[in-house]
């Protein structure tokens, strides 16, 4: 089970123990189920998605009318949860944070902030050419990339200069702080990808599946 949530920042809660942990803040739901894929009509079992909303002005005909199928108002994400019968959903249904309980372990999928063009100091941690000794204009260059005559071409992988950032990251295992269901909010420890306001996939751990024991 894959959802949609918004990164809304970070900030600092006490665990139950007392301790100040790091959490990050995402707007989880409400979530609508605007339709449903069986194998009979696509092929396979799933359910589109919606989160969030936008106004029937600013979004197409077509999107207006899927939408209208389940009552609901224009999403401005659509998301599509695959699932191998287990779930039990209808068309039209308003789905809430408390599909997540506190102290379960949840994988986020995000796109990480992109940072243009970088050079290999940045991008690869190079130390960079000494700054002394008759040095000039070589102390942020990447040196030698191979050789002249053997084999006479750069390797596949050389790390040089490039785009930087702005790719698809798992960060698997986090735990889930506090969940507020009045808020829509769920806050998981540690860092997820992207910038404030980015667009991320919410599902439960594939290798911690284990709940924390609630520690007083």
């Amino acid at each position: 089970m894959e959802l949609l949530a918004k990164k809304i920042g970070m900030t600092q809660v006490f665990d139950p123990k007392g301790n100040l942990v790091g959490v990050t803040v995402l707007q989880a739901g409400p979530w609508t189920v605007l339709q449903k894929k069986t194998v009979k009509t696509d092929g396979y079992e799933a359910y589109q998605i919606g989160f969030g909303e936008r106004k029937p002005k600013h979004a197409t005909k077509a999107l207006v009318g899927h939408c209208k199928k389940a009552n609901a108002a224009p999403a401005r994400h659509l998301h599509e949860v695959r699932h191998d019968g287990t779930l039990a959903w209808n068309v039209g249904d308003k789905l809430t944070v408390k599909l997540f309980a506190a102290a379960q372990y949840v994988d986020v999928i995000g796109m990480t902030k992109g940072k243009g063009f970088q050079g290999v100091v940045r991008r690869h941690k190079f130390a960079g050419g000494p700054a002394s000794h008759g040095q000039k204009g070589w102390f942020r260059r990447s040196g030698a990339i191979g050789e002249r005559l053997t084999p006479g071409r750069v390797f596949r992988g050389q790390r040089m200069p490039g785009h930087m950032g702005h790719v698809r990251r798992t960060i698997q295992n986090l735990r889930i702080i506090q969940v507020r269901e009045a808020d829509h909010v769920l806050m998981v420890e540690g860092a997820v990808p992207g910038p404030r306001g980015a667009v991320l996939v919410v599902r439960p751990a594939k290798k911690k599946t284990k709940p924390v024991a609630a520690k007083a």
